[in-house]
């Protein structure tokens, strides 16, 4: 048989099985128990009976006065049968005592067959249906099992009507209780559905439907349902508000690089076109080449950062070697002294070289980006101190300061500071790529910043 699909359907269905099945094993433990019963009474009937027969009269002989014949005080249906050396003789008591059926010769060689040891025993007498009968000498005496029988069959009627009744009671019981019980899984099925109809292939999406409070008692298997629904569609909500942040950062940052392109190709633009005016002006074409020149050269450090960042984002591998870091440090900060001699540098080393694992071009360039953060949103006379550590390193400045919105965006790409720190040529992409390859290299690179001091930490191990 196959069950129904829907789980309040099979939980009635089962349970009305279960309980026919109690109810037919009960019923048929009480018939059979109930007949053996009654055969064990009517066993010591007939044992009775033959004791009480063999201490009449013979079968045949005439009633003695008051009406009363060699049957005594037997029960209707009785039989009594004499069987002495091959002859033999018996009655049927019917329903009056003075109504009799003589056995047949038949019927009397049955008899014959059933030994006289005091046990009880089954025969079938033509006419009259199955008896017990029992033998002792000559004398067999027995009754009928059709009472027995009948008895029998009425309770198991009883039975299978009871259990019929009780089949349907509880199949309707069982469905009302397991569709109350089962409410509330239907409410939590609503939360899901409502949740399946909203929009959330693109856009901003909140979704806010949850479970309710009293549906999510971990106490409860419904409970636990909601609870874990809940859980999921706050994870939901979480993946779809990063998937939205990064599509807006995406937007953000192709508007900002097609911006930072298009300054360097503006002005590329205008000198080819002052050029083409000026075919003569051997110096208008000479600023004009080497403006364009400049230019491209801008163009082309944005294009390889962006590059790099690709290929960083992919997760393609970086070299994987050992880099004296020690040494690393003081050509950044000798190239940083050149290039800015208005700032004050500071090295402070451990008294042995740190050596990393890691791409020494793509360190260096951390470096070097975090030295010219320092130099470039910093004014003259600030003092840059760079200091190894024994997982990494530290650069750290007494300048103004990032501003408080800007921390927790300045490793975002093309993130800008504000008046106090602004770029001199800078395309926002420094710290970008500093957390980038610091994060290619297995480490993390932080930022603390208020009004005096500014601190990159940079831990690779």
């Amino acid at each position: 048989m196959r069950l129904p699909r829907s789980l309040a359907s099979r939980l009635v269905v089962t349970t009305v099985a279960l309980v026919a099945v109690a109810a037919l094993l009960v019923s048929g433990a009480t018939a059979l128990a109930m007949r053996g019963y009654l055969h064990d009474q009517l066993d010591d009937k007939v044992l009775s009976s033959v004791r009480r027969a063999g201490d009449g009269p013979r079968p045949g002989a005439m009633p003695p006065p008051g009406g009363q014949a060699e049957f005594g005080n037997q029960e209707p249906g009785t039989l009594i049968a004499r069987l002495d050396r091959g002859e033999g003789e018996g009655d049927i008591l019917g329903a009056q005592r003075s109504q009799r059926e003589s056995l047949p010769e038949a019927t009397l060689d049955l008899l014959d067959d059933v030994p006289a040891d005091g046990e009880v025993h089954v025969v079938d007498v033509p006419g009259h249906g199955r008896y017990r009968v029992a033998a002792d000498g000559p004398l067999v005496t027995g009754l009928p099992t059709e009472p027995v029988d009948d008895a029998v069959a009425s309770v198991v009627r009883w039975e299978l009507l009871l259990t019929l009744l009780a089949l349907v009671s509880t199949g309707a019981l069982a469905s009302s209780v397991v569709r109350r019980q089962l409410r509330p899984l239907t409410e939590v099925a609503e939360t899901a559905h409502a949740v399946a109809t909203l929009p959330l292939s693109s856009g901003e999406v909140g979704v806010t439907e949850r479970v309710p409070e009293h549906l999510t008692d971990e106490r409860t298997e419904v409970g636990q349902v909601g609870a874990a629904l809940n859980t999921l569609l706050s994870h939901v909500e979480s993946s779809l508000d990063a998937r939205h942040r990064s599509e807006q950062q995406v937007r953000q940052f192709v508007a900002d690089a097609s911006h930072e392109l298009r300054t360097p190709l503006t002005t590329i633009v205008g000198y080819a076109e002052l050029a083409r005016r000026r075919p003569g002006d051997a110096e208008a074409a000479a600023t004009a080449l080497a403006k364009v020149e400049e230019e491209s050269a801008r163009m082309t450090r944005l294009v390889e950062d962006l590059l790099l960042l690709a290929r960083l984002d992919a997760g393609r591998p970086l070299a994987r070697e050992p880099v004296d870091l020690t040494r690393l440090l003081l050509e950044a900060v000798e190239d940083a002294r050149v290039v800015a001699p208005g700032h004050r540098w500071s090295l402070e080393l451990a008294e042995e070289a740190v050596e990393v694992i890691g791409d020494e071009q793509a360190l260096h360039q951390v470096v070097t980006n975090l030295l010219a953060n320092a130099r470039k949103h910093t004014p003259p006379g600030t003092h840059v101190t760079v200091q190894l550590t024994e997982r990494g390193f530290e650069v750290a400045d007494d300048g103004p300061g990032l501003a408080p919105d800007l921390v927790a965006h300045a490793f975002e790409r093309f993130a800008r500071g504000d008046a106090a720190r602004q770029r001199e040529g800078g395309v926002g992409l420094g710290l970008a790529l500093v957390q980038a390859i610091v994060a290619a290299h297995g480490g993390v690179v932080r930022l603390a910043s208020e009004p005096g001091e500014t601190r990159f930490r940079v831990d690779l191990r």
